[in-house]
């Protein structure tokens, strides 16, 4: 904690505060925390440690290192719940869970939330699973009925919330060449997305346009060998 607190700058701490993150943090710029996770690799207990400070540059760091596989249920649901960032609820969170043995099981129950934070990080989870998962270990039929719930709900749904729909849907359409076309469909049923950006010059992608630059480039089903950035 010593040596992120050394690293902190005020400067990027109140970009930060503007994109979602919440006190305490010290403003740490994560090419920083990855010269951390260079040294440390995979620590199961030092990143629960880390993540139990409620310190959020410490957290992300704890997602950066945290061994996946030997995460617990109870682990993730205390992660999750603890997730009132914007960065560990839609990133740090989901990329943990995805590649936890709970990921889908979790997911499903998160994305039920009447928390936004935590049914962003639901949402977040699932696209992370279509990123990362072959598209013969993900529940086609399930995805598909998301895809319908979301065109339903996301306008009526939550801020960060309605953002990570928005996110699935891109992700199904990009990452899983079976869905490309229900995703496609979805998006144009859906329209405009909006999101308050807290005054950032962050905009809401819109699906049809980033699903077309992905085949563009053909890239469209090719996964992704890992989630952490």
């Amino acid at each position: 904690m010593s040596q992120l607190e050394a690293m902190g700058s005020e400067t990027i701490k109140k970009i930060l505060l503007k994109h979602g993150v919440k006190e305490p943090f010290f403003g740490v710029k994560v090419e920083q925390l990855k010269t951390i996770q260079k040294k440390v690799k995979m620590d199961y207990k030092l990143a629960n440690e880390l993540y139990a400070t409620g310190n959020a540059d410490a957290m992300y760091l704890a997602g950066l290192i945290a061994d996946d596989e030997k995460m617990t249920k109870k682990d993730l649901q205390t992660w999750v719940k603890a997730a009132v960032s914007n960065n560990i609820s839609e990133y740090t969170v989901p990329w943990v869970a995805a590649g936890s043995r709970y990921g889908l099981e979790l997911a499903l129950e998160w994305i039920d939330s009447k928390e936004d934070y935590i049914a962003a990080a639901g949402w977040n989870t699932l696209s992370g699973l279509m990123a990362i998962k072959p598209d013969d270990e993900l529940d086609l039929p399930l995805l598909k009925s998301l895809l319908a719930r979301v065109e339903k709900k996301i306008h009526s749904a939550k801020n960060r919330e309605g953002h990570t729909m928005n996110g699935f849907v891109i992700a199904a359409g990009s990452f899983v060449a079976p869905l490309t076309k229900d995703a496609i469909a979805t998006a144009k049923k859906i329209g405009t997305v909006t999101v308050d950006m807290n005054g950032t010059a962050c905009k809401v992608p819109d699906a049809i346009t980033y699903i077309k630059k992905v085949a563009d480039k053909g890239a469209t089903g090719k996964k992704k060998k890992v989630l952490k950035c």
